[in-house]
């Protein structure tokens, strides 16, 4: 049976970006059927509406969607489309791998570290947000839950399990948020002691950050709540050159959105200069998900490839070429 795909082309170099994973996806002769959706900037002028019930019926659908940025317009009231995306779906696991590629223009080499965050708790679950009338006291609410808590974790030493890694480490905050990041570092702890196999550290989010800077070999799998997750995932995307080179994963018990975390750019939307490594690692997140780690793997060699000879590579990456050239040079190698 065909796999049927939801793919959302998404804002500005969006559309740039995820016609080039497709070719990339098509190359290596994955045979999907492509069911394209709108959210975002492109569906408020289409539809009316940042995310409308026909891409939520599609994403529902096929179970499996690939997602280029999104733009949701800043303090207008709108809610985030991706944390709505997250609710609606229950995607409680955001998966979010850097590993390094020789001829990025990365401080560090060999970095191969993945982050599973929390994806529908926490400070970004929109819970108890309150201005006062006169403007002068804000209130947020974080709420963390034993089931958030004992998913996130079993996830992240289920997938370490997997793919062979050696440890896993609980991020939290726990010396002074007693009560929520109490809460996950208990279950963290208890979970651990299930997975003999791997080592489990803990380590407070402050020294976690300074640690990633100074030593971040030590590092293999990080889990962690769901803001804290946020801010460490765009870090570590700083070790190997920036948001261009980082997939995301959005991952729920029966559903899963496969996404470029980097922003929209309209700056350089149209122009042809955006690099695609960051979507097309999503699809070989994606189909490593299907099981088709076969095809994962050749799309993977490829791109390090090209990227590491400069083969016809964007800007970013130190070159002087432009989307189409670089996609050009990876389906030559497929």
């Amino acid at each position: 049976m065909t796999q049927r795909i939801t793919v959302i082309k998404g804002d500005g170099i969006g559309p740039d970006i995820v016609d080039s994973a497709l070719q990339v996806l098509d190359k290596v002769g994955c045979g999907f059927e492509y069911d394209f959706a709108d959210a975002g900037l492109v569906a408020l002028e289409n539809h009316g509406e940042l995310l409308p019930q026909a891409t939520l019926d599609l994403i529902a659908k096929n179970r499996v969607t690939l997602k280029g940025p999104l733009t949701t317009p800043v303090g207008e009231g709108f809610t985030s489309i991706n944390v709505s995306l997250r609710k609606q779906f229950q995607l409680y696991a955001n998966v979010r791998p850097v590993i390094s590629f020789k001829g990025t223009k990365a401080r560090y080499e060999d970095i191969n570290i993945i982050t599973v965050r929390e994806n529908t708790e926490g400070m970004y679950s929109g819970l108890g947000q309150v201005v006062s009338e006169d403007g002068r006291e804000a209130e947020a609410m974080s709420k963390i839950t034993r089931d958030g808590a004992e998913r996130i974790v079993r996830f992240a030493y289920e997938l370490a399990r997997r793919e062979g890694r050696k440890k896993v480490t609980a991020i939290h905050k726990a010396n002074i948020l007693k009560s929520t990041s109490g809460l996950f570092l208990k279950v963290a702890r208890e979970i651990g002691q299930e997975y003999p196999d791997i080592e489990s550290t803990e380590m407070i989010v402050d020294n976690a950050c300074m640690q990633l800077v100074m030593n971040p070999h030590q590092f293999d799998v990080l889990v962690t709540t769901n803001l804290f997750g946020d801010i460490l995932s765009d870090l570590c995307a700083g070790l190997i050159g920036g948001l261009g080179m980082a997939p995301g994963a959005n991952i729920g018990k029966d559903c899963a959105i496969f996404e470029a975390v980097h922003g929209s750019a309209p700056d350089i939307a149209g122009k042809n200069l955006a690099n695609p490594s960051s979507v097309i690692l999503a699809s070989v997140q994606m189909l490593e998900y299907l099981n088709m780690g076969d095809k994962a793997q050749k799309i993977l060699a490829a791109l390090r490839d090209v990227i590491e000879s400069g083969d016809r590579t964007t800007r970013d990456l130190g070159g002087t070429h432009g989307t189409t050239d670089f996609t050009q040079a990876l389906l030559e190698r497929l």
